[in-house]
């Protein structure tokens, strides 16, 4: 088949979760015969308001076509973050050209509607993976400014504009400086045209999805919360699957002696960071009882990890790794006794954790969203309340104080079962048959 993967973004220069997923996938396909090609965006601060820079380029054997915009400049920035229209022209142009069998969108955000639309104009079948809530949420996460979870979205949409607006500048800083009591009152103020532009969103979205073939959950919380905008007949529950034999471990795990935790991801604050490093000042431990390790890099948020180091007060058991090359997991995670997930956000389905599990690390995590429902308490794994250090801080004591409930978390991560990547990918070869050749196809889940 003729494939196209359109995503946010892509290798070398992004390397987070939904870009990883996009290379793998984009592997798996050339390693198996078909033809594929990933568009991407390289840039969204570059050249003229009315321009779109395209260049072609390769990635470990993937034909990239790389697009810049400068979104700042854009004559209707709000509109063109989610249907830009210098997008839509050059799509509808590489489907006339390419004419794929399938575009398999990887994203929402910066790509839009613009690209779905001009697939369906073309005759291009559309599957969607959902890797965030950007369908839902123009932040992506349904999480308000001010860190507050949406646990549904709201009716009026003007709820989403206010929290739009007062999650940029200037009006966080005004935000940040009033008290929570007069910050609410303000927040209610009429959001005007943001208000109509929020409304226009979530009607362009809706019917992009009504257009599109299939729609992948790879959470069953994904699915709940997609699933009155979705036909249930195209909205399809799919884990994500990884190299497990890269991740299986031959390491004997620590018996005693120095509990390790670590955290591998974003270093940003709706990653929930800021909670275990003060979960882990709190413990109750002597000198080396326990370790800390910090993966990823701050360059988007340097000022947080800032925070971070300054909360950290040079406890030298608390050690920030920076950035790291996702080819060193494997050797990353041998230093790992728990993997630590403190998201304040719902997450979807995070690799991290499967990848834990792959390498037979337990895994101590928020208690919500697509974390939780990847976890059982007290045999793989603990759960803690999001944001809550104090709670984070008595679960990880737990795992340090006592050897037995760290033994059977280790045998329970061990034995977990993980979807390698060739079981998910065939049942989306099953899924692409289904969306190419939708007579008489048949699909049998993984």
């Amino acid at each position: 088949m003729r494939i196209v993967l359109p995503v946010h973004h892509f290798p070398p220069h992004y390397s987070a979760g939904a870009e990883l997923y996009t290379y793998r996938l984009a592997r798996w396909l050339l390693a198996h015969g078909h033809e594929v090609e990933v568009v991407t965006i390289e840039a969204i601060d570059r050249g003229s308001a009315t321009q779109l820079d395209v260049q072609p380029d390769q990635y470990d054997g993937i034909p990239v076509w790389r697009l810049t915009f400068n979104l700042v400049a854009a004559p209707q920035r709000r509109l063109w973050e989610f249907d830009n229209e210098l997008l839509g022209a050059w799509f509808d142009d590489y489907f006339q050209r390419q004419r794929p069998d399938l575009a398999h969108f990887q994203a929402g955000y910066l790509i839009g509607v613009a690209p779905i639309f001009a697939a369906a104009r073309r005759q291009i079948p559309v599957v969607l993976t959902l890797h965030d809530y950007w369908y839902l949420c123009p932040q992506h996460t349904l999480q308000r400014s001010d860190g507050a979870l949406c646990a549904t979205v709201p009716d009026d949409p003007a709820v989403c504009a206010r929290c739009r607006l007062w999650g940029n500048e200037p009006y966080a800083r005004v935000g940040r400086r009033l008290n929570p009591t007069l910050r609410k009152l303000v927040e209610k103020l009429p959001a005007g045209a943001d208000s109509t532009l929020m409304q226009l969103r979530r009607a362009q979205l809706q019917t992009a999805l009504a257009s599109m073939a299939m729609v992948i959950a790879p959470s069953q919380f994904m699915r709940s919360q997609m699933q009155h905008l979705v036909a249930p007949e195209k909205l399809v529950f799919s884990r994500v699957g990884i190299d497990t034999e890269r991740l299986r471990s031959s390491k004997v795990r620590n018996e005693g002696g120095t509990v390790r935790f670590g955290y591998i991801g974003q270093v940003a604050q709706h990653k929930g960071v800021h909670v275990l490093v003060e979960a882990f000042q709190r413990l109750r431990t002597e000198a080396h009882a326990a370790e800390l390790h910090i993966w990823g890099g701050d360059a988007a948020n340097p000022a947080y990890g800032q925070r971070l180091r300054t909360m950290a007060h040079d406890n030298s058991n608390i050690v920030f790794h920076g950035r790291y090359d996702n080819r060193r997991l494997p050797e990353i995670l041998e230093g790992f006794d728990f993997l630590v997930a403190p998201s304040l956000w719902y997450e979807n389905c995070p690799l991290t954790i499967l990848e834990a599990y792959a390498a037979d690390i337990p895994v101590i995590c928020s208690d919500h969203g697509g974390l939780a429902e990847l976890v059982e308490p007290g045999v793989d794994g603990l759960v803690f309340r999001p944001g809550d250090a104090v709670d984070l801080a008595q679960t990880m004591q737990r795992v340090i104080d006592d050897a037995d409930l760290r033994r059977r978390l280790q045998t329970g991560a061990k034995q977990r079962y993980v979807l390698d990547t060739d079981g998910e990918m065939q049942y989306l070869m099953q899924l692409y048959a289904a969306v190419h050749h939708p007579e008489g196809a048949v699909i049998e889940h993984v």
